[in-house]
């Protein structure tokens, strides 16, 4: 809910010269949040338990929901008076549930028949959403706007590809490096600085070149990135690690607030809800999707075991296995991202 208004509010009240300056400023917040994640997330398990970082989010979300009310005022609601789209929400969402389950079961028999039933699923919420008069996904948009469906399908590679990136490094630099949780975090930290310093600048140049070859750029930076972490061993270096984070956070960087720019700026404004609501669903479904895989090679090469001593060799063939499937999601997501068209 968060982030698809707060990206539809954004589009709304800034006009397109300005647009992509301050989806920059949005996402160099988010990568921000990101950044402090990984270091306060590591002291709070260290010192206190991994119970404590759920805990923590208590106090902080009702400050957020108090300076919410407080401070920001005003509504625009263009699409005032359609109907929700309970059925094909209620559909979309056991959809999702089949396809990540069957992910999680692979490569036992049932994880086939829950895809099987979850591609099933996806057919008929394309079909009742082409009939329904208030869809909850516009397929019209995907069908007749080029540049918005291909950079929402950018964007379902692109997080598909790198979401599992902190879970892995953090697994790896713990097993493999030996490192407390606190100094793992420290390390992880490298990726979202860069995304949060870099965003806003990028935002910038996508109000002035076209999206499609900023977020391109990014796509590939990202890829040449995970790329370099194929080659991961136990004696790889602490430099070589951190460049390699460096990397794919600049290509974040490049690819994310154009990208989002690029989206937003493909539709009428009555549409900013919807595009903002699809751009947010195609980034977490691309996380879960990359999760997902993750989960799949990790059962189907070391089992649905506790990974310990014994099982670092086969941990790294899967780490390895991983970061090659994400680089070639990358590649095809740059022919995705340069196959939007233009937006000016």
């Amino acid at each position: 809910m968060t982030a698809s208004t707060g990206v539809a509010i954004l589009t709304s009240i800034y006009p397109p010269g300005e647009r992509g300056k301050v989806l920059g400023i949005n996402v160099a917040a988010v990568y921000s949040g990101l950044s402090c994640g990984p270091f306060f997330g590591g002291l709070l398990t260290q010192y206190f338990g991994w119970r404590s970082i759920f805990f923590s989010n208590i106090p902080l979300g009702l400050l957020i929901v108090l300076v919410t009310i407080w401070k920001l005022k005003g509504e625009w609601t263009e699409a005032k008076g359609e109907k929700f789209d309970v059925l094909g929400s209620i559909l979309f969402s056991i959809t999702l549930i089949m396809i990540m389950y069957g992910l999680s079961m692979l490569p036992v028999a049932w994880g086939f028949w829950f895809l099987f039933l979850g591609a099933l699923g996806i057919v008929a919420f394309a079909k009742w959403e082409m009939k329904t008069t208030s869809p909850i996904f516009e397929m019209d948009l995907f069908k007749k706007n080029r540049v918005f469906a291909f950079s929402n399908l950018a964007a379902l590679i692109h997080y598909g590809a790198t979401f599992a990136v902190s879970f892995l490094m953090s697994l790896y630099l713990q097993f493999i490096k030996g490192l407390n949780p606190q100094n793992a975090g420290l390390i992880l930290i490298a990726q979202p600085i860069v995304q949060a310093f870099f965003s806003p600048l990028a935002g910038r140049v996508s109000d002035r070149i076209e999206p499609r070859m900023v977020a391109s750029i990014g796509m590939g930076l990202t890829g040449l990135g995970l790329f370099l972490f194929i080659f991961l061993d136990q004696g790889t270096s602490t430099i070589f690690i951190i460049s390699s984070l460096l990397l794919i956070g600049l290509g974040f960087a490049l690819f994310s607030s154009p990208n989002t720019n690029a989206v937003m700026g493909s539709v009428e404004k009555k549409f900013y809800g919807v595009a903002s609501g699809t751009l947010g669903t195609m980034r977490a479904t691309g996380m879960m999707f990359g999760m997902g895989m993750v989960m799949m090679i990790f059962a189907i090469f070391i089992g649905r075991t506790q990974i310990t001593l014994a099982y670092y060799p086969l941990f790294m063939k899967s780490v390895k296995v991983a970061f090659t499937i994400s680089t070639g999601l990358c590649v095809a997501g740059i022919f995705a991202s340069l196959s939007r068209g233009r937006v000016r």
